[in-house]
């Protein structure tokens, strides 16, 4: 492995360390020759999200638009042709082509982020699923040729683990997402509990909220239940890793509940303690995994 490359797997791993903790503590759980191509796929991904969502940028929308479109297209541009000069885009290009990663997961994902920058309303759950499959869903399955899997059901659960995650994540950013002008949560589904989008932009916790985000953690825990009967067709080295991170970021919506489902004074994260115990039971069952 060249300098250069070596460097790039590195700034992914360092992305991955400092944005996404509970993500980094899973991948330590599975083989050392698997985490970096991990980490490769975070940093792309995080580099992106960075454009959309810094609040602190001094770039306009437009000016954003167009570093997103200008960046993400170079990066496709570099996967077609497999090879890259850009630091994050050397180890994307290295794990795409080791493990034969197919194009359009990250022609998906460029399209979900592109949407961040223009659509700030999602009218029903379907609508909301185009961006979800490519902001979320892509990524796990771009993962699985790394993971390793035996059989074709592991696509299914990696599709409804990905789109549990970011349900989980809009749910727990509700408030969070409203500062950046957008509600994630698909009109249609508060409707139901007479929740109006002028309601929800007061930022004040009410029965009908409560009863919304209720049932949006129960569509969380059937996608995450659906999962875990996939884990099973996971190469077994990978399934305690995969598992972790299913508790620990399904879990934000435990939190969310203990915080009595407010999400605009409180946000929701995972304990210490209980990160220490989901990741100290997987790394027994990673031992027993290796000694088979």
């Amino acid at each position: 492995m060249s300098d250069l490359l070596t460097q790039s797997y590195e700034e992914c791993k360092r992305l991955n360390a400092l944005h996404g903790k509970t993500y980094y503590l899973a991948t330590l759980l599975l083989p050392a020759k698997k985490r970096p191509h991990v980490h490769a796929l975070y940093g792309f991904a995080r580099f992106a999200d960075e454009i959309v969502d810094d609040l602190a940028s001094t770039l306009t929308p437009e000016e954003k638009a167009t570093e997103l479109k200008n960046w993400g297209a170079k990066v496709i541009a570099d996967l077609r042709s497999g090879e890259s000069r850009d630091l994050i885009g050397m180890a994307l290009v290295d794990t795409v082509k080791k493990f034969n990663i197919p194009l359009g997961y990250f022609e998906a994902f460029m399209k979900s982020m592109e949407m961040d920058l223009t659509v700030t309303r999602y009218k029903t759950y379907d609508d909301l699923m185009e961006y979800v499959y490519g902001s979320a869903v892509v990524i796990g399955l771009e993962m699985l040729p790394i993971l390793g899997y035996k059989d074709e059901r592991a696509i299914s659960a990696a599709t409804a683990l990905g789109t549990a995650f970011q349900l989980a994540n809009f749910i727990r950013d509700i408030g969070e997402d409203i500062d950046r002008g957008r509600i994630y949560m698909p009109l249609d589904d508060l409707a139901k509990f007479g929740v109006s989008e002028e309601a929800l932009l007061k930022r004040k916790m009410t029965p009908e909220i409560t009863q919304a985000i209720k049932y949006q953690i129960d569509r969380v825990r059937a996608l995450q239940a659906e999962a875990e009967a996939g884990i099973q067709y996971l190469d077994p080295i990978s399934r305690p890793c995969i598992r972790a991170a299913s508790e620990l970021y399904c879990g934000i919506v435990d939190e969310v509940e203990a915080n009595n489902y407010d999400v605009f004074t409180h946000r929701a994260t995972t304990s210490t303690a209980r990160r220490l115990r989901v990741a100290s039971a997987a790394y027994i069952q990673t031992l027993f995994a290796r000694m088979r």
